[in-house]
């Protein structure tokens, strides 16, 4: 069953006197429980693609269906609580909340979805369990290592059991040893869970572990393999 589709996606940027077209006429269907990478050059539309997917940023022509929603249609304060009910991001910068614990860190868009607190309390318990930290359930992102603020980053992610994932090079600030943990927690919890990943990344061990890989060049998909 398809989750996302775009349909002749388009995004131009402006500078001056000359545009350039970060994404150029992409048109992509992503299945539920897929484990996608996509790569490419820098500058080849990565990013700008996942934010576009995502919500996080509006393309200048086409259309992103989600589960049969056009979301280029959806008003700015439609768009928010789309993406808090439907998607989950993982960023390179790991993007957690200083001052709450990794409970806190994880427990917090459920919270904001309005979700009951024993469902809340059972399920971060369960996620910050399965990525390996039931051990640091009260510490703070500063009393973590880099691998597991980004392992709390996952967890986040997950916890409301999300249509799909957003990864946008989650491997990036990680030593080898490290990357290689967390992919194989993230492939455990996509096959647990049958959520579904969308990866941007230049890591070729990100590539290994994904079962499709989608090559961009210049904002056009150039490759579209599946493993």
């Amino acid at each position: 069953m398809s989750i996302i589709k775009t349909k002749n996606l388009v995004k131009v940027y402006s500078t001056g006197l000359m545009e350039v077209r970060a994404v150029d006429n992409v048109n992509l269907t992503i299945e539920q429980g897929e484990f996608t990478a996509i790569v490419g050059p820098s500058g080849s539309g990565k990013t700008t693609l996942l934010n576009m997917i995502g919500g996080l940023d509006r393309p200048t022509s086409g259309e992103i269906i989600v589960d049969s929603m056009d979301i280029t249609q959806l008003s700015q304060k439609q768009l928010v609580d789309f993406r808090l009910k439907n998607i989950g991001f993982v960023f390179q910068s790991y993007n957690l909340i200083p001052v709450l614990t990794a409970t806190e860190n994880v427990s917090f868009i459920m919270e904001l979805q309005g979700r009951e607190k024993r469902e809340i309390d059972a399920r971060t318990k369960e996620i910050l369990s399965d990525v390996g930290l039931a051990d640091r359930l009260m510490s703070r992102p500063a009393q973590l290592s880099g691998g597991q603020q980004q392992r709390v980053a996952v967890a986040r992610a997950m916890a409301s059991r999300p249509q799909f994932i957003i990864a946008d090079e989650p491997t990036a600030n990680l030593d080898s040893k490290t990357a290689e943990k967390l992919l194989d927690m993230m492939t455990e919890i996509n096959k647990k869970e049958n959520i579904t990943f969308l990866f941007s990344t230049h890591d070729s061990r990100v590539v290994s572990k994904a079962r499709r890989v989608i090559v961009l060049e210049d904002g056009k998909i150039v490759s579209d393999e599946r493993k």
